[in-house]
């Protein structure tokens, strides 16, 4: 592993993911929706990051299915960060919709008995006592995700996913949903289709295949990026739905089981190698988790490429472009600055919020405050940009070096929030990033691998 390892994300192409798995009598097609987002809820998608070490397992590889026998279940769809279908638990089925994921092997909801958390008010509860086939475990469990964690306990029952039934099927119902990021989900839980090792208390993932329910040893994604279009995406347990790919698939064996680990040959940007996978470089296909993720050293290059800034960094040069000449004339006809940032428009604090001539102070108190990425954001950088032109007009400088110096400062404000940003009407102009699978390489336009977010 060591520094040389990729998280190779899917969810955000219009493309097919295929791994091997479980089986059908036919196909079970899932429909995946799809929902418009902001920052709030591209953060509550990327609540994995499973904690488990690589485990081992069992895989396999099939010849693409006939979708005559297709079995499909029509949801709703918007164009999100978040691919989410619906699966019922219990007799008769109580309804949920989940993240089917492979980067994690455990199937959680939230139950009834959830009281304490502000998450499971807002999400679908299954209640054991409404359902015939339900069996106490009652084991207690954790599973640990990147932002937080899930606490709860160990019931089973039948789990319906399209037209099949996995019956006897182990799962986690969640008392308590340690993550404010999951209050803003659209989802209710997590089906995970990772391997069985890498699960908390090695339960098993679903268990179509040994309840012979599916014929091959598949499952396969499809999501789809087109906004405009009715259908969120599919997955397809047993098969492949053919009306999604043009083409051969190209197959590689897992690497490291646990999750689905391949080997990566190298990554290019602009058809250029980046040099990062002499030797030893692997991925895990996530189909849970939204961005492409890998080495600072190697997204560093990525980001530098296609010229992606901080937010802060973003916002700070948008507020100098737009109000910098009016803040020069504005204190220069010797307006109060501390309500400056309010009377152009930019902060909504009728002067009252007290500015600060020390920029570190400013950016402490925002990284206290969880940035807000909006007005609040807009209002930070309209105060530091007040701060430093004030700065420079006492010695006597011309508005142009100012407004140079302002941009050049920007460039260098650290980056609280972590997010990056690219000016849209770039996306064009920027390079295809590529990846070396299976001696094939697959290549990611700039509108692929951009994500467009909704102002504010």
């Amino acid at each position: 592993m060591g520094d040389k390892n990729f998280l190779l994300v899917m969810c955000l192409l219009a493309s097919t993911l295929y791994v091997a798995i479980a089986s059908s009598d036919g196909l079970v097609r899932v429909g995946l929706k799809k929902q418009r987002f902001d920052i709030n809820s591209i953060n509550a998608a990327r609540i994995k990051g499973k904690d488990s070490m690589y485990a081992k397992g069992e895989g396999s590889t099939t010849h693409d299915s006939d979708d005559s026998t297709l079995n499909t279940v029509s949801l709703k769809n918007y164009l999100d960060v978040q691919y989410f279908g619906e699966i019922g638990i219990g007799s008769p089925p109580q309804k949920f919709t989940v993240i089917f994921d492979t980067g994690s092997s455990n199937l959680w909801i939230p139950s009834s008995h959830c009281y304490f958390s502000v998450a499971c008010f807002f999400h679908s509860r299954y209640n054991s006592s409404k359902s015939s086939t339900y069996t106490e475990i009652g084991k207690p469990c954790k599973i640990h995700y990147s932002s937080g964690t899930i606490l709860g306990f160990f019931s089973e029952d039948n789990i319906r996913v399209g037209d099949l039934v996995v019956k006897n099927q182990v799962f986690t119902e969640a008392i308590r949903e340690g993550s404010a990021i999951l209050s803003l989900a659209s989802f209710d839980g997590i089906l995970g289709l990772g391997f069985q090792d890498m699960s908390v208390g090695n339960v098993a993932p679903l268990c179509m295949m040994q309840q012979s329910l599916v014929v091959q040893k598949v499952f396969s994604f499809w999501f789809n990026k087109d906004p405009s279009a009715s259908e969120g995406g599919e997955i397809v347990f047993g098969g492949v739905d053919q009306k999604h790919f043009k083409g051969k698939h190209t197959y590689v064996p897992v690497a490291q089981k646990g999750y689905w680990q391949i080997d990566l040959a190298d990554f290019l940007i602009a058809d250029h190698s980046t040099g990062f996978c002499t030797r030893n470089c692997t991925a895990i296909v996530d189909s849970g988790t939204s961005f492409i993720a890998g080495p600072t050293a190697a997204v560093t290059k990525i980001n530098h490429a296609i010229g992606a800034k901080g937010f802060v960094s973003m916002e700070c040069k948008k507020v100098a472009a737009q109000y910098g000449d009016l803040m020069w004339e504005l204190l220069l006809s010797g307006l109060q600055p501390d309500k400056l940032c309010s009377n152009i428009g930019v902060c909504f604090n009728n002067g009252t919020r007290q500015l600060s001539n020390s920029i570190e102070m400013v950016v402490e108190q925002k990284r206290e405050r969880h940035t807000e990425v909006g007005q609040d954001l807009l209002c930070t950088a309209c105060e530091l940009i007040l701060a430093w032109i004030r700065t420079e007009l006492m010695e006597n400088k011309t508005k142009g070096r100012v407004i140079e110096y302002v941009n050049k400062l920007c460039d260098n404000l650290p980056n609280p929030t972590r997010e990056l940003a690219v000016d849209c009407d770039k996306v064009p102009t920027m390079p295809p990033v590529s990846f070396i699978i299976g001696n094939k390489s697959f290549n990611l336009t700039p509108e692929q691998y951009i994500l467009k977010v909704e102002q504010n």
